[in-house]
């Protein structure tokens, strides 16, 4: 259970009132300024911080490791929300648990035994998180998604940030949506790469919970101002 009152803002029911969850991805932002970045997502209307960890094996590129997010955490005023783009991710999440996150999204293409990977981040005590690439399909969380409190849908291919965003996943999204009424799940639907103030209505439409966005916000001369926007979007 999380019980640092900074990250009381984690939300399991949603009405079509509430405004969304939004979740700057610091891969986007300037390492050589990591704590302005997050001091400014700290002031901004954003609700949690987006932190990509790729080990150059499950995506080809390596962005960042536990001492950049320890570094996060002493200056995070928002919850962490870490998405693990690893293999063998059972080895490292209690690591970054102790780093400062409060919710973790492991790969269901990287677990062999992902029933036992949710479990594992219960019993951390973080929200457990399942993210699935482009070509995965939702029925695949079928049988784990009441045991999920986030589903990570990638709507680019994993590895860089500034893809173009993959129609399909309005389509996703509606099929999650249903997945998840249709089991009695709790689980927020995040949607992760190329969103955009564009595209952000519609996938709200479809039922999206949470909005990842990097480039498009620390890309703009006025980041708070894209991140106020996006998180008014209804």
């Amino acid at each position: 259970m999380i019980t640092d009152s900074k990250f009381v803002i984690w939300r399991l029911k949603f009405t079509d009132d509430m405004n969304p969850i939004i979740a700057p991805s610091i891969l986007a932002a300037d390492f050589a300024n990591l704590q302005r970045e997050v001091e400014m997502i700290n002031e901004s209307a954003a609700d949690w911080i987006h932190i990509d960890i790729m080990d150059g094996v499950f995506v080809p590129n390596i962005s960042m490791g536990l001492p950049v997010v320890e570094a996060i955490k002493r200056h995070a005023k928002k919850p962490m929300d870490v998405h693990l783009m690893i293999v063998q991710p059972d080895k490292y999440v209690d690591a970054f648990k102790n780093a400062g996150a409060s919710t973790i999204s492991v790969h269901a293409e990287a677990c062999t035994h992902l029933h036992r990977n949710i479990q594992q981040l219960k019993s951390l005590g973080v929200k457990a998180g399942v993210a699935i690439n482009p070509h995965t399909p939702v029925s695949s969380l079928s049988e784990v998604i009441q045991d999920i409190d986030l589903i990570c849908l990638m709507s680019v291919n994993p590895g860089f940030g500034g893809q173009k965003f993959i129609e399909r996943t309005y389509d996703k999204v509606k099929e999650l949506k249903l997945l998840i009424k249709g089991r009695g799940s709790k689980a927020l639907i995040e949607i992760d790469g190329g969103v955009n103030q564009q595209n952000a209505k519609a996938l709200l439409d479809a039922g999206a919970d949470v909005l990842v966005a990097g480039n498009f916000v620390f890309s703009s001369p006025d980041p708070k101002g894209v991140i106020q926007r996006l998180k008014e979007v209804n």
